[in-house]
């Protein structure tokens, strides 16, 4: 029985994927919002023939927004970008954008709204990354109050940018470093996790107008992080402590790169932990067990292993 029409912006993505299929399996119809139709085709495959329908959409563009979204119950914004390049600035993505879809969505009658923000979103930040998403937030709930709004802490599976970006990094170097000393703190969250509570709370009118921070069973410093890698891997390498300030200098030079692989406003996030605060709704709330990091960073750091390496765990 189908749930209604939902619009998920950035449903290609490494999170959307996983909430596409979700939604297609608990039986909703899904629009595909995305720049690039053609790479959202994989998707059509989530569900059955014509359940699933890429369209394009620039979410700096009022007009490809409001069609988008046209005939829609629910949105769920998934759009966001962890470093600036060319057109693509935090200001205009997760600030103006969340703004535009938020208001489009309340204008086409949608009765829901998905916000996927951060852990760490603060309109006081030095980071932009951080007032951006916090300017998101607030732009969402001036347009839609009650929108509701997930802030998950770095988030990890087969795709993700954090664990494989480091992996590789490991098999060119015989060092990584630990920015800050390696202490900061993350709480990795299952993308399979994330995209559970995107449907729990799109099928949960009590979830509406709230706020959810979103982390796994376990708290992990930097450090901790780079050593389970290197044994999944069974790679050893040095892990070089890295003060602020001269890792600030570094990747004032590395984000001129192509490929961005450090930039200054990540260092700044760096200065800070990302866990669920002490006193907000999360997991537990939302009815829901999050995956543990351990039983899932193994099943892709095989390509990583040497020939004839036997992780014995």
């Amino acid at each position: 029985m189908s749930q209604g029409l939902v619009t998920v912006f950035g449903g290609s993505g490494f999170i959307g994927r996983y909430v596409v299929q979700r939604l297609a399996r608990a039986g909703w119809q899904v629009r595909i919002a995305v720049r690039r139709p053609d790479e959202a085709l994989f998707l059509k495959t989530a569900g059955d023939v014509g359940q699933v329908t890429p369209i394009a959409a620039n979410i700096r563009d009022d007009t490809s927004v409001a069609a988008a979204v046209a005939g829609a119950d629910a949105v769920v914004n998934l759009v966001g970008i962890l470093a600036e390049g060319g057109p693509q600035r935090f200001d205009t993505v997760q600030a103006k954008g969340a703004a535009r879809i938020a208001a489009a969505a309340k204008a086409a009658g949608a009765k829901r709204l998905i916000q996927i923000s951060a852990i760490g979103a603060n309109p006081q930040s030095e980071a932009r990354y951080a007032r951006s998403k916090a300017e998101g937030e607030e732009a969402a709930k001036r347009a839609f109050p009650d929108v509701t709004i997930l802030r998950p802490s770095i988030v990890f599976g087969p795709e993700d940018d954090f664990f494989n970006r480091f992996a590789r990094m490991a098999l060119m170097s015989p060092a990584l470093p630990l920015i800050g000393g390696g202490h900061t703190k993350f709480q990795p969250v299952y993308v399979g996790d994330l995209a559970a509570a995107v449907e729990r709370t799109l099928g949960d009118p009590a979830t509406m107008g709230k706020t959810y921070e979103l982390g796994g069973p376990r708290t992990y410093t930097f450090r901790a992080l780079m050593e389970m890698l290197l044994k999944g891997i069974g790679r050893c390498r040095l892990l070089v402590p890295l003060p602020f300030a001269i890792a600030t200098i570094k990747a004032a030079f590395l984000q001129l790169l192509p490929v961005k692989l450090l930039t200054v406003d990540q260092v700044r996030l760096l200065r800070h932990d990302n866990v669920v605060g002490a006193n907000a709704a999360g997991f537990k709330e939302l009815g829901l067990i999050p995956t543990p990091l351990e039983s899932i960073l193994p099943t892709y750091l095989d390509q990583y292993r040497p020939s004839g390496f036997y992780n014995k765990g």
